[in-house]
């Protein structure tokens, strides 16, 4: 645990109300570092870890503590991490310092709170018990009301064209505290370093750090604002929203007055060639996807089940030599994390498609494992299968495949014998997506 003192507050000495004093109060510093530490990021531009970083801090607290009272402090410049997106281009990270970011967690942990108040209802991105879920249900819940034309806003590069100017004045509305605000405009500027060459950054706020989803809702909720105030159903998450209207003449009226208002009062950019009017089942919101039977209802996207399907079969590669223990472990991580991500959906059918691939890949997994036909034809022996029948498939030359589809290998490794935890092993079963998703 860490313990920041705050004896020394040098000339700016702070009243027990202000802003700052709050950010920097033992407790709060402390619950910072563990949410950093919780959260495992990596090292940002000076490769200190974690571990290292807490050294750091408890040599240094001090000085530390007084340059933050004092507007000394300079946060370093965060580190350029590119991750390609799917559908071509790069999302641009900007990796702040493991002591940047307790600092600006020790931010968002006294600002948030002040800030929750005059956010809007429809706005559910970073924000406590809210969830994207929940904008899925939102949405539906228009949609189902008739509200079933939807104007799909794309905000084009939104953390990196954020005007300075214009955010710190909305942070400053709420924020009465010029240390805060001096504190929040270093962060902001304080460049970013690209294949060791330093770049000012005159707008934006890099995503990577934990003050910069505060900061968008913050520069967004005048949308939302004027959003309630013209009566219009929305939904936001982060930069993506849609506006549900009745009608394709209104949804027209819609995109058109409400691409003028964020260009000019928000000084942000429309993406036009990925803003769009569409009906629901014509829209990938959040990863969803919609159909209408009885009444709309969602699934997940055919993108992100052909990105699971990629990552299943990523983690079953008979190339890849390591144990059924690990595999199984980290294909548990990736299905419980994507069925629950999608678990209000209708998914039975694909699941039921996912638990048979998976079970082939597996059975595929083992028999090359077991190698030589003599192998093979002993742990069918165990399984309960003649010797005969056994060599028959052992010494079988047909492809991996072929020979997963058998009966006799389907029947000597089940999918109880898969997913049933060996105890004397110290193996964990295989959850399989259908099982999961019904339990």
């Amino acid at each position: 645990m860490i313990l920041l003192d705050n004896e020394k507050k040098g000339s700016r000495q702070a009243m027990s109300e202000d802003i700052i004093t709050k950010i920097l109060d033992r407790e709060n510093l402390n619950l910072a570092f563990k949410n950093v530490k919780a959260n495992k990021g990596a090292s940002g531009i000076d490769d200190m870890s974690i571990e290292e970083t807490a050294q750091f801090i408890k040599e240094h607290k001090n000085q530390i503590v007084w340059q933050l009272y004092n507007r000394k402090y300079q946060p370093q410049p965060v580190r350029r991490v590119e991750i390609p997106k799917p559908n071509g281009g790069v999302r641009k990270l900007g990796i702040p310092t493991v002591l940047d970011r307790v600092i600006q967690q020790a931010m968002v942990q006294v600002l948030s709170p002040m800030f929750e108040p005059y956010f809007s209802e429809y706005s559910y991105g970073f924000r406590p018990n809210r969830c994207c879920q929940m904008a899925i249900i939102k949405a539906l819940e228009y949609f189902n009301d008739g509200y079933d034309w939807v104007v799909d806003i794309d905000l084009e590069k939104f953390f990196d064209n954020v005007p300075h100017d214009r955010l710190l004045r909305m942070v400053s509305d709420v924020v009465k505290d010029g240390n805060v605000i001096s504190l929040v405009n270093k962060f902001l500027k304080a460049g970013v370093m690209i294949q060791g060459n330093y770049e000012d950054t005159e707008i934006g706020t890099p995503q990577g750090g934990p003050l910069s989803p505060l900061l968008s809702n913050i520069m967004l909720n005048k949308l939302d604002k004027e959003l309630e105030a013209r009566g219009l159903h929305f939904t936001r998450y982060a930069d993506d929203t849609i506006i549900l209207v009745k009608s394709e003449k209104a949804a027209n009226r819609v995109m058109e007055s409400i691409t003028h208002f964020i260009e000019k009062k928000l000084g942000l950019k429309v993406n036009m060639t990925k803003t769009k009017i569409c009906k629901p089942n014509d829209l990938k919101y959040l990863g969803f996807g919609f159909y209408k039977g009885k009444e709309w209802s969602s699934i997940p996207h055919i993108d992100s089940k052909m990105k699971f399907q990629r990552k299943l079969k990523s983690l079953t590669k008979r190339s890849e030599s390591i144990s059924l223990d690990t595999r199984f472990e980290k294909l548990n991580w990736l299905i419980r994390g994507w069925v629950n991500y999608f678990r209000i959906s209708k998914m039975k059918t694909f699941l039921a498609k996912i638990d048979e691939y998976l079970r082939t890949r597996i059975r595929m997994i083992i028999w090359k494992m077991w190698k030589l036909p003599k192998t093979r034809e002993n742990n069918l022996v165990k399984c309960g299968y003649s010797r005969g029948e056994a060599r028959g498939l052992a010494n079988c030359r047909r492809g991996y495949m072929f020979v997963a589809h058998s009966k006799i290998l389907q029947n000597a490794i089940t999918k109880l014998a898969l997913s049933k935890p060996n105890k004397k092993k110290g193996r964990r079963g295989l959850v399989f997506a259908l099982d999961y998703y019904l339990a």
